[in-house]
């Protein structure tokens, strides 16, 4: 499964990725990415707010559950470029922590 490291995330161009926040909106709301947020359960009939131009970076609190979409948009809708921020939410905050 393609994963994607935080500090690699953090060296993207943002103008060149899309990313999407699985949880919940009350997750998102307690704090974010500057990403879209599509919960888990309505992502897979979501695809029409999912660029396919751009690489696809998906997460979640710690990686779990986004493992999960990335695997199932990449079986049903045969997206390649897709990648699991590995560590979710919760790494970038810990990588937020360390850097203040």
């Amino acid at each position: 499964m393609n994963q994607i490291s935080i500090d690699k995330f953090l060296a993207y161009n943002k103008k060149d990725i899309q990313v999407i926040d699985i949880r919940e909106p009350y997750e998102y709301d307690n704090g974010h990415l500057d990403a879209i947020n599509i919960p888990m359960d309505e992502i897979i009939h979501s695809i029409d707010k999912i660029n396919l131009k751009k690489e696809i970076i998906i997460y979640c609190q710690t990686g779990k559950r986004a493992a999960a979409v990335v695997y199932m948009l990449s079986k049903f809708h045969g997206i390649q470029k897709i990648y699991n921020l590995s560590g979710g939410y919760a790494a970038y905050l810990e990588i937020k922590l360390l850097t203040q």
